[in-house]
């Protein structure tokens, strides 16, 4: 559902509505950001406006004190990082129930899963437990989905892809447990924030991947498999209600937006993290590789600035080690852990983590591009979702 003001606003704006299984939404979704940039607040402050609002799975206890002084001081090795995915399960359960009360009977709530993450099965397990109405999966092909909810067949599953090949594979794969896609996320390497989809950092600004490419190219491969009213939703660089014409225009159902709503009111993180997404300007981003292997963009912060620095001489000792020497051991394959030369060779989740508190000194700032819709000023949900349906939310002077 959606409130009625602004399903009168969705009526004059010109954009269709986008439709998921049986519901009618506003064609705006809100991409999920770890570590616990989009929990239950933004997510269900989302929903609760007729969107899509969508979980960060990744180590949500940080947003429970109870759960942190449960996991404090657990050293190393199997047993530590056996509790602390049993706390950050906890979490993901609490955070769908926190979301979906916020949310009310509107809208709808995600849980963004990503696929590189080592507990990856075990937490898509417990959001559908929970009660997610969808899952949605990047940072690789979520191939194995349709078995993890073979017993959920009314959870929307929503793969994260970047090209109409990636696409393809997934159908093909998919379809052999009798499952498809409920819709596609179709997020644009050069335009997005996080962890991007191409395969190294010089492939990001590929024209292959531009909209005006792979849109019609997603909607011809669905077209093939019979599935052609599958919805797309189009993500990277979306900051308007003409970025939202302009790929609805080329077959796109609906738009997916980070950036823009981690600098809102209600998400997650701390003010000092939204300052400095609020602050940063085109040139202070930059693509770099993540310690996932994956190319990524975020603020030049002087943490990365150091780092980046600092890389060739990490990279030129890098080896691998018996264990994690972090406090999470969060990852299936880690460029500081397994001594991969040429990934990053840093602690995502302590980077991040320190990220949600606004410390600049020990942070990493995901950033997506393009100038955001208020420009510095932090504003609600509302507001912004009433920008992008072309309604009057002045920036204040």
């Amino acid at each position: 559902m959606i409130p009625f003001d602004l399903k009168d606003l969705l009526a004059t704006s010109g954009l269709s509505p986008l439709r998921l299984s049986d519901r009618t939404l506003l064609p705006i979704v809100q991409g999920g950001m770890g570590i616990g940039v989009s929990g239950h607040r933004l997510a269900g402050s989302v929903a609760a406006q007729g969107g899509v609002g969508t979980l960060s799975s990744v180590d949500l206890r940080r947003s429970h004190p109870d759960l942190m002084e449960r996991t404090r001081g657990l050293g190393f090795g199997q047993a530590a990082k056996d509790a602390i995915n049993l706390a950050n399960l906890e979490a993901l359960s609490r955070e769908v129930v926190l979301a979906r009360k916020l949310a009310g009977d509107f809208g709808l709530v995600a849980m963004n899963v990503m696929r590189a993450v080592s507990d990856y099965a075990a937490q898509v397990g417990r959001a559908l437990e929970a009660g997610i109405d969808a899952i949605v999966v990047g940072a690789g092909l979520p191939l194995d989905l349709p078995d993890l909810a073979a017993d959920y067949r009314k959870v929307l599953l929503i793969p994260i892809l970047s090209d109409a090949r990636g696409v393809q594979l997934v159908l093909r794969k998919w379809e052999r447990k009798k499952r498809v896609p409920d819709a596609v996320v179709i997020e644009h390497p050069g335009m997005a924030g996080g962890h991007l989809g191409a395969a190294k950092v010089a492939d990001v600004h590929d024209p292959r991947f531009n909209f005006e490419h792979v849109i019609p190219e997603t909607r011809e491969v669905l077209r093939a498999a019979g599935i052609e009213n599958t919805p797309i939703i189009a993500a990277g660089g979306i900051r308007s209600i003409d970025d939202i014409r302009r790929v609805q225009a080329l077959g796109a159902s609906g738009v997916q937006l980070g950036t823009p709503f981690a600098v809102t009111e209600e998400c997650d993180a701390d003010p000092g993290f939204k300052k400095v997404l609020a602050e940063a300007r085109e040139e202070d981003k930059v693509e770099f590789t993540s310690v996932a292997g994956l190319p990524a963009r975020a603020v030049n912060t002087p943490w990365l600035k150091a780092y980046l620095k600092a890389e060739p001489r990490l990279q030129a000792v890098a080896h691998e080690k018996a264990r994690c020497t972090k406090a999470f051991d969060c990852l299936a394959q880690c460029g500081l852990r397994d001594g991969k030369v040429g990934w990053g060779q840093f602690c995502i989740d302590q980077q991040l983590a320190s990220a949600l508190h606004g410390d600049l000194k020990g942070g990493l700032f995901f950033s997506g591009r393009g100038a955001l819709p208020f420009g510095d000023q932090i504003r609600s949900v509302r507001e912004l979702m009433i920008r992008l349906l072309g309604g009057d939310a002045p920036v204040r002077a």
